[in-house]
């Protein structure tokens, strides 16, 4: 089976550019097979990609941007598809592969059924990851409120400490460097 990825090479959307370098970087990277082929220069290629894409997938004006993945025939989906299945170690399910021994997600769809466009059958397929990770946003959230106000306290210095009066306090700020993803919506 080849994945048949849908580009542009002549796209004037710098966006586009890098949502299919992403694709095609992390497909070579990953050593996936795959095909790269060019709507902008080859007329039968944007036809085929174009009335194969799902009703149900394409945007409301009927024409959907590259890049499109397939496996052979079957539509795999889009970007933003792609990135969420990357995200949650599912890529080889979203390409309808087998995924490679000892993968982690080898481990993982053996307990989680995929229908064939890659998406997982039924919510009570959720990993205990996941559900954690669902439980955990709302004390997420609850904490950040918290966090919040504590960023901006004052906190005296050392003169002021040891009883000394000091006019100027020192701002400390806590910085966080986790970020967070909404998976629910892919």
């Amino acid at each position: 089976m080849v994945i048949k990825v849908f580009v542009a090479t002549s796209s004037g959307s710098t966006m586009i550019k890098k949502k299919q370098q992403e694709v095609v970087g992390f497909l070579e990277a990953n050593k996936i097979d795959f095909k790269e082929l060019d709507i902008a220069c080859d007329e039968d290629n944007r036809k085929w990609m174009r009335e194969n894409v799902p009703g149900e997938k394409k945007p409301q004006n009927g024409i959907p941007l590259p890049p499109q993945i397939f496996n052979e025939e079957q539509y795999c989906g889009d970007f933003d598809s792609f990135f969420c299945a990357k995200e949650e170690n599912i890529i080889y399910s979203f390409l309808g592969l087998a995924p490679p021994p000892g993968s982690s997600e080898g481990r993982i769809t053996e307990e989680i059924p995929t229908v064939p466009n890659g998406e997982v059958s039924g919510e009570e397929q959720k990993t205990e990851e996941e559900i954690e990770k669902t439980e955990g946003t709302e004390e997420n959230e609850a904490n950040a409120e918290e966090d919040a106000e504590a960023d901006t306290a004052e906190v005296p210095t050392e003169e002021q400490e040891e009883g000394e009066e000091q006019p100027v306090t020192e701002v400390r700020s806590k910085t966080s460097c986790s970020l967070h993803f909404d998976l629910s919506a892919c």
